[in-house]
């Protein structure tokens, strides 16, 4: 009860809350690219148990607080500087993100030009769903770990109490939850948004993998240009929508 009375409590809780979901907006973000390839009626699920282990991810290594804080120490040098599990984890999710976003925009850009194959029978058609079902829910996955360390240790950093960093971590995970789905439709709606938003994917992963040799790019940089671009570009679809309205007639 008395933890629940303190005012300094409560802040901490405000900010760290505010913080994880400002951390989280790049995975969401990387959530609805890969759930925008499912059929819509398996992206709602693919979301929920997207979030759901960026939520568990997160709880876990809280839990194993030594074990994170250890991923901090040198296992190796490597050209005289430093490297840990953290940065290795870094590296490797950074390149990982790198080469998906790359892939997206291929896929995006170049493979719509591209002539489909011929349908396949019903059979045929589900087996595949249910692999990309899955193949999108381990991706997800893998990033979500990444990102989950990245946001415990700057938890662990500014709050002291296990309870608070529990707490912040489900009720940022639930506003994520929330938010995902409209974020989700708004980039299927407007494929210049989600080209945009491929682009944020291939910047974050390169600051991921420049963290991971001590090259440190402020987030501040990186979410004020994200920012602008988003500014520009609801610029650009509301030109877009008052043109198409002129050009039917309509108010």
């Amino acid at each position: 009860m008395d933890l629940l009375l303190d005012p300094n409590i409560w802040i901490a809780f405000a900010m760290l809350t505010a913080l994880e979901i400002v951390l989280g907006i790049d995975n969401i973000i990387f959530i609805s690219i890969l759930v925008g390839r499912l059929p819509p009626e398996h992206r709602d699920k693919a979301r929920r148990l997207g979030l759901g282990f960026a939520m568990v991810s997160r709880l876990l290594l809280l839990f194993t607080l030594s074990w994170v804080i250890g991923l901090t120490a040198d296992l190796f040098s490597f050209a005289g500087q430093g490297i840990s599990g953290r940065d290795l984890v870094l590296l490797l999710g950074g390149l990982f993100l790198l080469y998906k976003a790359t892939h997206e925009i291929f896929i995006e850009v170049e493979a719509r030009e591209q002539p489909h194959a011929p349908a396949a029978d019903a059979a045929a058609v589900k087996a595949a769903g249910t692999k990309l079902f899955w193949a999108v829910i381990a991706q997800i996955a893998v990033i979500d770990i990444v990102f989950s360390l990245d946001s415990v240790i700057t938890a662990v950093g500014m709050v002291d109490e296990l309870s608070v960093m529990i707490a912040a971590v489900i009720t940022s995970v639930g506003v994520m939850l929330v938010a995902a789905k409209p974020i989700g439709e708004f980039v299927d709606r407007h494929p210049s948004v989600k080209v945009l938003a491929l682009a944020f994917l291939v910047m974050i992963g390169m600051a991921l993998t420049a963290e991971a040799f001590d090259q440190a790019v402020p987030k501040g940089y990186i979410y004020a240009a994200m920012a602008f671009s988003l500014v520009v570009e609801a610029l650009n679809i509301r030109a877009r929508s008052k043109r198409q309205a002129a050009e039917t007639g309509q108010p």
